[in-house]
């Protein structure tokens, strides 16, 4: 199987591509360069395989949650180059391709967010992928938990942003913490990989972000009344 992978969640802009197992994959800090540099990146890339955009077998994407401006990066890049070669996409979730880092069983993930909440999710090792024990969601950090169970880690940015917070409630849970790790398209690759084998290949038309947080303007206290209530 060969697959293209882009992702442009965060600060960072990633493409790989997944050729029958391995990994050829381009990664930068993009601040708001990403519309910029994915192309030229995914051009690269291709060029270096001597594959052309029509050979591949499908285009996989960073759906969410992410940054707004960057998710719609990823998922209108993937639309346009999978409608001129037709080919199938899939979404891949960002906080699980944190989670495909660690080389850990059980990995809660929380990425920063902005405007004091996180995204956040739980998996658990299912076989050769991953099973959500607590499905992505957006949240104040003091609503983060971990689930019931042993050697549960803790990954992603969302621990530097909010560590303050998060780190003195969930450390003692947490066998540790590794807060470098952020969504990227080399994590997403297998996980692609793994979703069009079961068949999860959509048209293009149907591909869409996946954004969480559906209104912005609510003040950090508007937001703690509104997930008490």
């Amino acid at each position: 199987m060969k697959l293209l992978v882009l992702d442009t969640s965060t600060e960072w802009c990633s493409a790989a591509l997944w050729l029958d197992g391995h990994i050829h994959a381009r990664r930068v800090l993009a601040e708001q360069r990403h519309s910029s540099l994915l192309l030229p990146m995914v051009d690269e890339l291709l060029r270096e395989a001597g594959l052309a955009l029509r050979q591949l077998d499908g285009i996989g994407y960073g759906a969410g949650p992410g940054s707004f401006t960057g998710l719609r990066i990823a998922c209108a890049v993937t639309q346009g180059l999978a409608f001129g070669a037709d080919l199938p996409v899939v979404g891949v979730s960002t906080l699980e391709s944190i989670a495909e880092q660690t080389g850990a069983d059980r990995v809660l993930t929380v990425l920063d967010a902005r405007m004091a909440e996180v995204y956040w999710a739980a998996y658990q090792r299912d076989g050769d992928g991953w099973r959500a024990m607590a499905e992505p969601q957006l949240a104040l950090s003091e609503s983060v938990v971990v689930p019931d169970g042993d050697n549960w880690m803790g990954a992603g940015n969302g621990f530097i942003a909010l560590g303050d917070v998060l780190r003195p409630r969930l450390a003692s849970a947490l066998t540790h913490i590794d807060d470098t790790l952020m969504p990227d398209a080399a994590a997403m690759a297998p996980l692609a990989a793994r979703a069009f084998e079961r068949g999860e290949g959509m048209d293009a038309a149907l591909a869409a972000p996946v954004y969480l947080r559906d209104k912005v303007a609510l003040t950090v206290d508007e937001r703690r009344a509104r997930q008490s209530a």
